[in-house]
């Protein structure tokens, strides 16, 4: 799942944070991979952020299926620099739910994604 903007990437990552929470996700966690990167090797790369998105009442229902789906909780959503746009992308639900083999997390995934989808969506705008 991915779109393209035509935006900074500072400017994009405050609009993916807002659209992420219109849909009911928080962000749990962050990870500056480029800082990273930079600090722990030295090494330079383009602005790079991956953050940890979560919908409470989703998780909660997926855990309720099945326990060992915490392996791939959060959602992970990109935003990184390319060529003067910034890129999101975000890892389809439904791997999740073929991953885990459990027929249970179908309906969760199908809603995850729908609501990923609409976050993504709405960037467009």
């Amino acid at each position: 799942m991915t779109i393209r903007l035509r935006q900074p990437f500072a400017e994009a990552v405050e609009r993916v944070r807002a659209a992420l929470k219109e849909q009911g996700f928080g962000v749990l966690t962050e990870i500056d991979v480029r800082a990273t990167l930079q600090e722990k090797l030295g090494e330079t790369m383009e602005d790079y952020l991956i953050l940890g998105a979560c919908n409470p009442p989703l998780a909660h229902r997926a855990l309720g299926v099945d326990r060992r789906i915490g392996l791939l909780l959060p959602c992970n959503v990109v935003v990184r620099s390319d060529g003067g746009d910034t890129l999101v992308e975000a890892l389809d639900p439904q791997v999740m739910a073929k991953v885990s083999e459990q027929p249970g997390l179908e309906p969760v995934a199908d809603e995850a994604a729908e609501k990923l989808t609409a976050a993504l969506e709405s960037l467009r705008g």
